[in-house]
């Protein structure tokens, strides 16, 4: 091994210089860097956590793998492994070799899988092979170059005769709001390689929760019910300082971010009722889904703040495999281990109510605000339904009238949350401004037990 040196070749593109701005000053070693190799590997530290870093060189071979160089990309013994990717996939001149070599990453990298932190960023296109490299780590952040696809624009085009190129096939918009592959989305390298460090730094070296001051949280929300709002500003009032939000604007009904609390690591599920109502739905949950089980395989405790109406309905959900993808979330909570909060806003309705981190799925603690409500569904469309025939036989004038004593007398028939509090289902109704306090003390005496399985991709 050989202490990094980079005076010599300035260029930022260079694999020495990514790695160099990745881990912690002087803490870089090189381990494998030869001659026309297209990768270089290196230890060092990231916010003191030992990593291990292999960078592909665009510069020799357009970055393309070796069976050599695969060898020794594969996720060394570490705390956390960092894939800079900018690469053209398997070496077509090596052939089958090639191919045995990149397959040996990804075997590695399923073997790490929920025991090594495993973050890939990609600077450049990352085509063939070296598209699920990326995909098979934990998180993936592009940078505002990174390219990802299976086949490039030519292959494309000369295949299915659609015209496209590298940046609607495979950029920051496709991977970060349709496809769900990028989780961190970012408009300089440098930026990407800083968000990597965040991200290392939450998710392999957790620390516990400490008990913390209390801010206000209440005036975050509208007065009406009725109205739509941001769940991130809750997120972030509730959490330390600063926050990592992954997949922002894939699935943005919900939110999943990564922060400190009390000084300790943890992950913050909510519904995002600025999105459809706050619905979960197939992507939604599906998304929910993987970040809780990553959450747990590192001994991240959940916070999970819960406003939702239930599951969005129609034909192209069911379609869209929402019962399929919805049982993930509900698997996720149910064999999760860490610990993990729910706290309920505004409302909990139906299936999405047992779906998000629910009492009868584990939850550690369950915390109610005063005004939030827990049914099958809302009070309206529950009498709706039970008193259809009466509501039809009034004209348009006294049904309204009817349905809001209807619904007065089913909420207080169904107990709501006096109802969940009576049963255990909630332990406790809070103010709204004492939410940190209530939370963090939650955590902060408990022992963290990592979940026992790998981070399988999405």
């Amino acid at each position: 091994m050989t202490v990094l040196e980079i005076n010599a070749r300035p260029d930022t593109r260079d694999p020495r210089v990514r790695i160099e701005r990745l881990l912690d000053p002087g803490t870089a070693t090189i381990a494998y860097d030869e001659p026309d190799a297209g990768v270089v590997t290196a230890h060092g530290r990231v916010d003191g956590v030992p990593t291990a870093v292999f960078a592909t060189d665009p510069a020799t071979s357009g970055g393309a793998l070796g069976r050599d160089g695969c060898y020794a990309s594969a996720p060394a013994r570490a705390r956390a492994v960092v894939g800079i990717w900018h690469s053209g996939g398997a070496r077509l001149a090596e052939g089958v070799a090639s191919l045995d070599g990149v397959g040996s990453i990804f075997a590695a990298m399923t073997r790490a899988s929920g025991r090594v932190s495993q973050v890939s960023v990609v600077l450049g296109p990352a085509a063939g092979g070296a598209a699920y490299g990326p995909a098979l780590g934990d998180v993936v952040i592009l940078g505002p170059q990174g390219r990802i696809f299976v086949t490039g624009p030519d292959v494309v085009r000369s295949v299915t005769g659609e015209d496209v190129d590298m940046a609607r096939l495979g950029g920051p918009d496709p991977h970060g709001r349709r496809s769900g592959v990028a989780h961190v989305l970012c408009d300089e390298d440098e930026a990407a390689l800083t968000s990597a460090r965040d991200i290392v730094a939450l998710l392999a070296a957790p620390r516990h929760v400490r008990p913390v001051a209390d801010r206000p949280l209440r005036q975050l929300l509208p007065d009406s019910v009725r109205r739509a709002y941001d769940v991130g500003p809750v997120v972030s009032a509730l959490l330390d300082g600063h926050t990592v939000e992954l997949h922002e604007k894939w699935a943005p009904n919900i939110t999943t971010t990564l922060g400190r609390l009390g000084g300790g690591s943890v992950g913050v599920l909510a519904n995002n009722p600025l999105r459809l109502g706050g619905c979960l739905e197939s992507a939604s949950a599906e998304k929910a889904a993987r970040f809780v089980r990553m959450c747990d395989a590192f001994g991240v405790p959940l916070v999970v703040l819960v406003d939702v109406p239930g599951y969005l309905p129609g034909v192209a959900q069911e379609w869209d495999g929402v019962v399929r993808r919805g049982a993930k979330l509900l698997h996720a909570f149910a064999e999760a281990k860490v610990p993990r909060v729910t706290v309920v806003t505004r409302k909990a309705f139906g299936g999405a109510y047992i779906a998000m981190n629910s009492r009868s799925l584990g939850a550690t603690r369950v915390f109610a605000w005063p005004d939030a409500e827990v049914a099958v569904m809302g009070a309206t469309a529950a009498v709706r339904i039970t008193h259809r025939r009466q509501l039809a036989a009034v004209s348009d004038e006294e049904r309204a009238e009817l349905e809001t004593v209807l619904a007065a007398q089913h909420e207080e028939q169904s107990g709501g949350i006096a109802r969940a509090v009576e049963l255990g289902l909630v332990d406790e109704v809070i103010d709204p401004d004492r939410t940190r306090s209530a939370v963090s003390a939650a955590l902060a005496d408990r022992v963290v037990v990592r979940g026992e399985h790998g981070n399988i991709p999405l």
